[in-house]
């Protein structure tokens, strides 16, 4: 996912956003460990997609504060 798409979302959909993404990793993650996971790679992309989330809403928190 594009950094400027997360950007142009509002808290409610990022923390939404957040939540289907950790669940989907989860599932990715049991799939992996039972050797029915096809595309590795995703793992990867996944984790760094909810980074980015992460990182945009603590912007947003401390832009709030300020």
């Amino acid at each position: 996912m594009k950094i400027q798409e997360l950007r142009d979302m509002d808290t409610e959909e990022l923390v939404r956003k957040e939540g289907e993404l950790k669940e989907q990793l989860f599932k990715l993650r049991f799939q992996h460990e039972l050797g029915q996971l096809e595309n590795s790679a995703k793992l990867n992309t996944l984790r760094k997609d909810i980074a980015r989330i992460a990182t945009i809403l603590n912007e947003m928190r401390m832009k709030a504060k300020a």
